[in-house]
């Protein structure tokens, strides 16, 4: 299955060590999602403000950037998807189906784009949050949304 660019994939990791994303944990390896994950995609320019929002006030967890369908992917908790209802986007449940996150980097190194023609806007171990809270998503992309419409007035 296949939803704004992204294929369907899941987090799903153990590193080793007690730390968060965006922490440094033993060995100095930064620490990547240990949950399950949706990923909610949406057109990159709103997806672009929302993770400014997010970065200066709420944290952001892990992005993914798409720059052939021009979207953003943010990892979401899995159950997500079952009550997402933002105009614009759309959400994705992975339910165990799609690639491990931990399968794609090794102890101390980069996690990879799961995704071919996608590369990581706000990687997992550089992430403020193992995924972003989706009431705060959506107040952001809410947000994002009407910052938009009120440059494109003023042009």
């Amino acid at each position: 299955m296949q939803e704004e660019g992204f294929s369907v994939w899941e987090t799903g990791v153990s590193r080793g060590g007690n730390g968060s994303a965006g922490q440094a944990v033993a060995g100095g390896a930064p620490a990547v999602p240990a949950q399950s994950c949706d990923l909610v995609t949406v057109p990159a320019r709103q997806g672009l403000e929302a993770v400014d929002i997010l970065r200066l006030r709420d944290g952001v967890g892990p992005v993914l950037h798409d720059g052939t369908c021009d979207t953003l992917g943010f990892l979401v908790p899995a159950g997500t998807a079952a009550g997402w209802d933002v105009p614009g986007s759309a959400c994705t449940q992975t339910s165990g189906r799609g690639i491990a996150l931990g399968a794609l980097c090794g102890e101390g190194t980069a996690a990879q784009p799961p995704v071919t023609g996608t590369g990581w806007l706000v990687p997992p171990e550089g992430a403020g949050a193992e995924a972003t809270d989706p009431a705060v998503l959506r107040a952001a992309l809410g947000e994002a949304a009407r910052t938009i419409e009120a440059v494109d007035r003023c042009q």
